[in-house]
C-alpha cells in the first residue's frame, strides 16, 4: 500500500491491513526526540514492533555502560559529562542496524546531535503540550532537571528554550489529549510511510 493510499483510508475511517502488526522493515534508524513525558520510550517500544525492528534507549544504554542511573551521573559528573557520553552513545546506535532509537530531552539542543541523527536517520518529534507533559512527569521522582522548588515552571522553561531546537526535526507529530500509545504510534508511521525508502513494506503472502 501506498502512502497515499494509507492515507485516503485512514481518511476515510477505515482500518488499515497491519496497524496494529508488523507494517515493514526500516531501511535506516528512526530518532526519536521531545520533551521528557512525550512518550519517546512508550510510543517508540509500540513503533519497534510495528516496524520490526529494535527499540534502542539512549539514556538505558548509558546507563548500561556506566552502571549508574541518569540522575546519579548528573550529580556525580554534571550536565557537560553526560552530554558527551550521550553523543558517544548516540552515534554508536546510529552506526549499527536500523531500529527505532529514543533520546533524552536534551540529545537534540547539541548541533552535532542533530546532524548526525539528520545524516544517519530521521528525526521525528513527539511534539506534546505543557499541560499534557506536566500530567505525565508530575509524579516521577526519577527526572533530575525537574528537582527543582517549582517543577511545572522549570518544565514550561525548559519547553520553551528547547521548542526552537525540536522544530528542526525532519518529522513533527503532534500528541492529542486522550490519544492512545498505539494510536500515537499509528500518527508516526502514517508520516514515516512520506519519507521515501525508509519503510520496506510488508509483502502480501
Amino acid at each position: 500500500m501506498t502512502g497515499q493510499e494509507y492515507r485516503r483510508r485512514r481518511e476515510a475511517g477505515g482500518a488499515v491491513e497491519g496497524e496494529t502488526g508488523k507494517v515493514g522493515h526500516l531501511t535506516r534508524s528512526v530518532v526519536l526526540v521531545g520533551m521528557m513525558g512525550s512518550g519517546k520510550t512508550a510510543v517508540g517500544t509500540a513503533l519497534s514492533k510495528m516496524l520490526d525492528s529494535p527499540f534502542l534507549d539512549s539514556d538505558h544504554e548509558i546507563e548500561r555502560a556506566a552502571q549508574m542511573t541518569v540522575a546519579e551521573i548528573f550529580a556525580r559528573d554534571g550536565e557537560p559529562f553526560f552530554r558527551a557520553r550521550e553523543s558517544e552513545v548516540l552515534e554508536r546506535l546510529l552506526m549499527g542496524p536500523p531500529g527505532v532509537i529514543s533520546t533524552g530531552g536534551g540529545a537534540f539542543l547539541s548541533e552535532k546531535n542533530r546532524e548526525l541523527i539528520n545524516r544517519l536517520g530521521v528525526s521525528v518529534w513527539l511534539k506534546a503540550d505543557l499541560d499534557i507533559l506536566w500530567n505525565r512527569v508530575r509524579h516521577k521522582n526519577t527526572r533530575p532537571l525537574l528537582r527543582t522548588a517549582d517543577p511545572k515552571r522549570t518544565l514550561s522553561d525548559l519547553l520553551t528554550a528547547r521548542l526552537p531546537h525540536y522544530e528542526k526535526a525532519q518529522i513533527v507529530v503532534e500528541a492529542e489529549p486522550g490519544l492512545s500509545v498505539l494510536g500515537m504510534a499509528r500518527k508516526v508511521v502514517s508520516h514515516l510511510r512520506e519519507v521515501d525508502g525508509l519503510i520496506e513494506e510488508v509483502k502480501d503472502a
